[in-house]
């Protein structure tokens, strides 16, 4: 899948302008979620549009990515913008390296319904955010949106994009349940962001 990122890394930012509302209350809500010189831990992050929308209240963000050319989209647009509270590198978010209880925030956004082994990833989430802290997992919700935007998408599978599972908002709800109480995390909330393609937005605290 790195090889898919790394190839289509310059156009991820205009396919993310197809679903601008969602990414923009996704990043709003965010913002809002991370404390005042907090220290976040961003899997996954593509070009970093939800690491620059923690940058705004964290102290630190490591914003982290499988593939090194999203990462390097990602350098660009931080430094275009001004913003140099975030360091970047190359992590797998199923076997990060980071010690148990480092991160006040751990975030992995549109990326759970990739993943081959979901719960491998919830585990490696959880371990690494402090107790107390939170996991906040934006994601995308395909089977929800419209006619136009699924065929946009099959176009995007048709490059080489793969999915695990398209998600609708059961999917999700099970989903996030499942893996926050498999992980001992039994306090958690759910909102929906409406949009062209809809997202659920779930913060586990832990």
């Amino acid at each position: 899948m790195s090889s898919f990122w790394d190839k289509f890394s310059g156009l991820y930012d205009l396919f993310e302008l197809l679903n601008y509302n969602v990414n923009r209350q996704m990043c709003r809500a965010v913002e809002e979620e991370i404390p005042q010189n907090a220290l976040v831990l961003d899997c996954a992050a593509g070009t970093g549009m939800l690491s620059m929308a923690a940058a705004k209240n964290a102290k630190k963000v490591i914003c982290t990515d499988v593939s090194k050319n999203m990462l390097i989209e990602a350098m660009k647009k931080a430094r275009r913008r001004g913003v140099y509270n975030i360091a970047f590198a190359k992590r797998d978010i199923t076997s990060l390296k980071d010690k148990d209880n480092t991160y006040d925030v751990v975030m992995a956004g549109n990326v759970v319904h990739l993943l081959s082994d979901p719960a491998k990833a919830f585990s490696e989430l959880v371990r690494v955010t402090k107790k107390g802290g939170k996991i906040i997992i934006p994601t995308y919700l395909v089977r929800e949106s419209s006619l136009f935007f699924r065929a946009c998408i099959g176009v995007y599978k048709l490059m080489g994009f793969s999915s695990n599972k398209d998600m609708n908002t059961e999917d999700y709800l099970n989903l996030i349940a499942e893996n926050a109480e498999k992980n001992g995390c039994m306090e958690y909330s759910t909102r929906l962001l409406l949009g062209n393609i809809p997202a659920g937005f779930a913060v586990i605290k832990k």
